[in-house]
Order: C-alpha cells, then structure tokens, then sequence
C-alpha cells in the first residue's frame, strides 16, 4: 500500500526529490593544490585561488574528473565525453570570488538509477537526473563571536559531486534508503567518505504534496540537511506543513527552507531562486571538459564490485538475502566477513560474524575498521570448530577469551584445555557416574519418562564441563539409557 498523509481532506500524496552533494575524496582542491584534509586549523588549507584573488586561473584537477566519472558508473549512469564548466553568480561572505565555477547546462554526469529495497522487502528504482562537478563554499560559523560571524575557506574551492534525483521518492523511508543507498555506492567506489556529521556529504530534500491523480504542485527545498534520519524527519515535516497550507485554503510558495532538529519543524530562509537568477554563463577561464572513450571504459574495468553485486554473490554462496544485505551495508564488513569465511562454509562464518562479532562490537562500542578480534583469529575459531576441537559453547568461551586478551584462539584452547573430549570411552566413564548418582531417575526413564534424556545429557556435559562432544554425549547415553 502507498504511503500517504492524512489530512482534513483526506490523504496527501508525498513527491520528493534528493539533492545530494558529495565531497570527493582528493588530496587537493578541484582547481587548485590546497589540500583537503578535514578538521585543520581554520584557513591554513587555502590558496590564492581559493580566496578569490584577482588574476587567479582555475586549473582542473584530473582526479576529482576521474573521481566523478567513477561515481557516474556505480550509478549506472551516461557519462558524457563532453561537459562544460559554468559561473553560478551570488554573493556571500563565505564565497570570496563571488561566483562558484558549477555544471549547468552540460554536466559531466547524465541520466542514471538506483534500485532501493525497503524494510519489507519491495524494491524500488529511483531515477537520477543528472551529477555535476562544482566547487564548494567556504563555511561560515556563527557561534565563535556574539556579534561576529567568522568565515573559515578551509572548504572553498574543495571537489563536490551534487546528485540530482527525479522525483520518484513517495514515503521518507524510501527517501532514507536512497540516500543510504547512494552513500553506500559512494563508499565502495572510494569517491567519497560520506561523514555527513563532518559535512562531506549532505542532502537538500526537495518536497511537495498533492492529491491521487494530481499533477506536481509546488515544491520546497529543505536545504542542507547533515542525516539520514533528518531527511527524513525533515520530509515528514515539511509535507505536513504544506498539506495544513493547502488545507487552510492557502497556496504554497517555492522557496528553501531550514530544518530545525530540536523543534522538528522546518522553517523559511529564503525564497527559492531559479537558474535565471545565478546569471550563468560559461566558465571564460575553463576550456569544455573533454574526456577519452578509452579512458572512460579504464575506469570502469578498474571499478570495484558494488554492493548490489556483493549481495547477490552472498545469496549464491547459500546465506539468507537478510544476512547478504546486512554483509554488504558497509565495505569494511564485507571485506572482514569475506577474509572469515575464506575456504570455509560460508553459513557458519555469516552466523559468527553478524552474531556473536556484532555483538561484540556493540558491547565494547567499537566498528569493524577497529575490531577487537581479528578477521584472521575469528576464521581460525571457526577452523577449531570444523574439526571438532571445539563444540558451539565452547566455542563461545574461546571467544570471549578472545575479546579479552587479543590472543588466538588455538593459543587460548592448549593455556586452558578447553580441547572438546572426542574419546567414547572417556565419555562413557563419565555417562556411568551420572546414571549411578542418579539410580531413580534412571528407573523413571526406562519405565516410560523419556523427557528426562535431556537431563542425563546435561548432567554429563556439566561433569565434563562443557567439553564432551555433544553428539558423542547425546549417542552414548542412549546407548547407556537403552541397557
């Protein structure tokens, strides 16, 4: 069932659109050398160029073209061989030139799609517009001074990649999982670190609402929201607004507006300007963009295996979709679970590591790119556990051993002697005591009362403290019973 708002009217219909800007990862701005290493001290990352300097020409960096052409391929996208650089005019205190160099008209990136799957299952493609090259802003900091704003260019004239979607999103879920979905494209091409709480990556949420069978009514930009959960709060409350507006008898303004996290609400900053307003025209100091056909399809052999692909590489190796998606959702886990499950069965590993290793990480607050057990130790206790030496609860203990002291787990088992008991005569000693220690019980059993098997087992698995293989115990005691 589609997603809907219910007003006074009846349900509302949501249309949303994503605009995302993407800081690409490079060592140096996107037409000039500063760096671009985040969290430096404010303006020592800045060049002439970046601060608008008279007589200052822009040179293209190769990488950040590389870098968005790379990105245009993991989209499935139309790369064009021919893009254009423009002047996007408007004044502002943290834009020293007072224009940005942008692609308008021609961008190096065209059409494309991406496929979302929802929290139940159902698929989506969701359509992209178009990805253009553009220089980003400075900053602009408000809470240095009471009076005083102060203006940090450490991030001017730093590469971004803005993807314009078509308005094919319906719900805020669906706007989440596309924008979780881009960002995680972004992540395994290594073209962008998608930090969206240090500001490399960011979304304006395009939203209007409209009655079934509608044509779009007017739409607001909620401008640089910083989360996945904001953009979706944010959609949520701007259609809501907007429904009361429409519903009040009211009409609804193109405009940007502001999401106010505390609040929950959105608010007014400006009304929205069109293309005419920027005044653009084309970049005089920048030849048209030009790119080899060769070059493009180097590239695109070079690329690395997306997460679509991973995914479904997963499913053929036997897991679940649930456990193949949740493998994939970032590379660094993707790449741990694959050295795990290296040459053994790939069921087990997937259990290991969304259990126990997950759950490991969530308990010691740390993430896979800073384990505390290691891809290498946690197969190597998967390899004790193939061959027997361990059963599933001892196992466990190894692990947490593991978690403690950072050893490997064979060096854990011989310190221990956590080693399983494989030997059936061993096993049947043991068997022998516990069905002597309980004579009654014994009768019980074999006048009719078969559930208390499960007793005799876990009485001989706690005197053999865990040790005793657990299909060689459950075999001997009913050998044992059975007499």
């Amino acid at each position: 069932m589609s997603y809907t708002i219910e007003g006074r009217t009846g349900p509302w219909e949501l249309v949303i659109g994503l605009e995302i800007h993407a800081q690409v990862i490079s060592e140096a701005k996107l037409f000039s050398g500063a760096a671009t290493e985040f969290g430096a001290e404010p303006n020592s990352q800045v060049s002439f160029i970046d601060a608008g300097f008279p007589g200052m020409l822009p040179v293209i960096n190769a990488e950040c073209v590389a870098q968005a052409v790379r990105t245009g391929l993991g989209l499935n996208a139309q790369v064009n061989l021919w893009s254009r650089f423009d002047r996007k005019n408007y004044f502002y205190a943290d834009l020293p030139q007072g224009f940005q160099i942008s692609q308008f008209a021609h961008p190096i990136i065209g059409e494309g799609a991406v496929e979302i799957t929802l929290a139940d299952g159902v698929t989506k493609t969701i359509g992209i517009t178009r990805l253009h090259l553009e220089q980003d802003a400075g900053k602009s900091l408000h809470d240095q001074h009471a009076t005083k704003s102060f203006i940090d260019l450490n991030r001017s004239g730093v590469a971004l990649m803005e993807i314009v979607s078509e308005p094919d999103m319906r719900s805020p879920e669906e706007a989440g999982a596309y924008l979780t979905k881009i960002r995680q494209i972004l992540r395994y091409l290594g073209t962008c670190d998608g930090n969206m709480d240090e500001g490399s990556m960011r979304a304006d949420v395009n939203v209007s609402v409209r009655k079934a069978g509608e044509g779009f009514r007017t739409r607001c930009e909620v401008k640089n929201v910083n989360s996945i959960r904001f953009v979706m709060q944010a959609v949520e409350a701007e259609a809501r607004r907007q429904i009361e507006v429409w519903e009040a008898g009211d009409e609804v303004f193109q405009e940007t507006r502001l999401f106010d996290t505390a609040r929950g609400i959105t608010r007014s900053m400006r009304s929205k300007e069109d293309a005419h307003d920027y005044r653009y025209f084309p970049e005089p100091d920048l030849p048209p963009l030009v790119l080899e056909s060769d070059w493009v399809e180097a590239l695109k052999a070079a690329l690395p295996e997306l997460p679509d692909v991973r995914r479904a590489r997963y499913v053929a190796m036997g897991l679940s979709p649930y456990d193949a998606h949740v493998l994939t959702l970032e590379k660094e886990t993707a790449v741990f679970f694959e050295t795990v499950a290296k040459g053994r069965d790939a069921k087990l590993a997937a259990n290991w590591v969304t259990g126990d290793f997950f759950a490991a990480l969530n308990r010691l607050k740390r993430d896979v790119a800073d384990p505390p057990v290691t891809a290498e130790n946690l197969g190597a206790l998967l390899d004790l556990i193939s061959d027997k030496t361990l059963s599933g609860s001892l196992a466990k203990q190894v692990f947490e051993a593991m978690l403690e002291t950072g050893k490997a787990p064979g060096e854990i088992v011989e310190e221990r002697g956590l080693k399983q008991v494989t030997d059936t005569g061993a096993i049947e000693a043991v068997v022998a005591q516990v069905m002597a220690a309980n004579a009654d019980k014994v009768a019980e059993y074999r006048s009719g009362k078969e559930k208390l098997f499960g007793f005799f087992v876990g009485q001989t698995m706690k005197a053999m403290q865990g040790k005793g293989n657990p299909a060689l115990v459950n075999e001997v005691v009913k050998t044992a019973l059975a007499g």
